[in-house]
């Protein structure tokens, strides 16, 4: 190890994780046996520039993810045992505006032939996420066919990093600057960095801090691409720090998650459901736009009932998630319904009380949902206590909840934290609906040409509505 960066991490870092010392040791160590199994003379003229442009990537003028390949990590060990690389760039190809790979063997299980093989199946610049310490690991990167690398300031000091930088833009490669604390945040600002990605874990015990986005990011002159990196698990959150970060990088809570494809929707796009539907294609459509949810009307005296056989049907169209809606039902009906179809979740759309609540939680098998709706319209009504999973709030109109096509003053909301907002969604109004900062939103009328018939323009427009900001 040369000596002035090792007396750069021995002084500058002490209080740093011991776990983060040994892997930036170990990565020294690694470097060394892998420059006499591969020397740089032995590919550097085979080198040619990326042509897919990190940094014009994530200036979209909308809020940028960056989505993370990661098997393993030091803080949480194995996170994803099926760790099956086309399927996940099959589906951040769709989502991602940058997509980082984990390359690290020996802490993360990762390997630098998971570039290329990302990279085959993506139009978007891919990541080398490594502890890079010597500019042979950017050249590597580069031969690995790597479009940007990490450089992380808690590792490097300004004379490395600028030597690893210079060889990175040469090679046509985006640089993503990590800092974890202000010391280090004013050093990328004076290194130039084009991207600066604040890490909310503490490297000194590994836990994380949203608030450290919210604390650094004003201190970054005006026009700095900033992105938040780690502990990002929610679409709510995501919204929330957006006021902060141009970007996310998120990476363990996706791949935590068995259902990848709904994952990445539910932390882009929110916990978004399509109600009303009658038809396979609808469900189609719904899951082609974006949804989450998919909302299935038991209620005879609805323009949108499905009976058992046209909701199993209606179901073979997409796999969302299948949320039952009912109306004063009996707890018998529900829990034959709901258990046939496997739903995710029933909706509860008429006067069911708690005590009604609580004796159909004890028929319903544990993993079904119990979702409770409430008509508003001057006031929020009190919401029920126990066993309810998530609350709906729909417009009132008269007598009528629910199914008016009316909204109700959005204003009223206060608490959103377990809430999704119906009536009177649209392509018009989503993006200011979903300001709000609920779980999701519960898309029908809307996004329909007629009665029970979705229209696949409407809800891509509304999709791509919700997606703007």
């Amino acid at each position: 190890m040369p000596e002035q960066l090792s007396d750069h991490i021995s002084t500058q870092h002490t209080q740093m994780a011991e776990v983060l010392a040994k892997i930036v040791n170990d990565k020294y160590e690694w470097v060394e046996q892998r420059k006499t199994q591969q020397p740089l003379g032995s590919f550097e003229h085979l080198l040619t520039a990326s042509d897919r442009s990190f940094y014009d990537a994530l200036n979209t003028g909308k809020t940028a993810f960056i989505l993370e390949c990661k098997k393993a990590s030091p803080s949480k060990g194995l996170i994803r045992q099926d760790f099956d690389l086309d399927y996940i760039a099959s589906v951040y190809h769709q989502y991602a505006d940058a997509i980082s790979v984990l390359t690290d063997e020996k802490y993360f299980q990762g390997n630098l032939e998971f570039l290329p093989r990302v990279r085959a199946q993506v139009s978007q610049p891919v990541i080398c996420k490594d502890f890079m310490v010597d500019v042979y690991q950017v050249y590597l990167a580069r031969h690995y066919s790597a479009d940007a690398i990490l450089l992380m300031l808690s590792v490097l000091d300004d004379q490395h990093y600028q030597t690893l930088a210079n060889v990175a833009h040469q090679l046509g490669m985006g640089i993503l600057t990590e800092v974890s604390n202000e010391e280090e945040l004013h050093r990328a600002v004076a290194l130039q960095a084009k991207v600066i990605g604040i890490n909310n874990r503490n490297l000194r015990d590994l836990s994380t801090d949203l608030n450290r986005t919210k604390q650094l990011a004003p201190l970054l002159p005006e026009g700095t691409m900033i992105i938040s990196e780690s502990g990002i698990y929610t679409h709510q959150q995501v919204r929330e720090l957006s006021q902060y970060a141009n970007g996310f990088l998120i990476g363990s809570s996706l791949m935590a998650e068995e259902n990848l494809e709904l994952a990445v929707r539910k932390v882009t796009l929110g916990e978004n459901k399509v109600c009303g539907l009658t038809h396979a294609d609808d469900a189609a459509k719904a899951y082609q736009a974006g949804a989450v949810f998919g909302g299935l009307i038991f209620v005879p005296q609805s323009k949108r009932y499905v009976d058992l056989d046209n909701a199993r049907l209606t179901m073979s169209g997409a796999p969302l998630r299948y949320v039952g809606v009912f109306q004063n039902h009996t707890i018998e009906a529900i829990t034959q319904i709901a258990t046939t179809l496997k739903l995710f979740a029933v909706q509860l759309h008429g006067e069911e009380d708690q005590a009604y609540v609580d004796q159909l939680r004890a028929h319903l098998p544990s993993q079904i949902e119990i979702w409770k709706a409430y008509g508003v319209s001057d006031c929020l009504p009190t919401k029920l206590e126990r066993h309810i999973d998530r609350h709906l709030f729909d417009a009132k109109v008269g007598t009528q909840s629910g199914g008016t096509g009316q909204r109700f003053d959005w204003q009223l909301l206060t608490e959103v934290n377990d809430v999704m907002l119906a009536g009177g969604l649209s392509p018009e109004n989503a993006q200011q609906a979903a300001n709000i900062g609920c779980l999701g939103l519960d898309l029908n009328s809307g996004v329909e040409s007629e009665p029970g018939k979705k229209d696949l323009h409407k809800l891509t427009l509304a999709f791509d509505a919700i997606r703007q900001y």
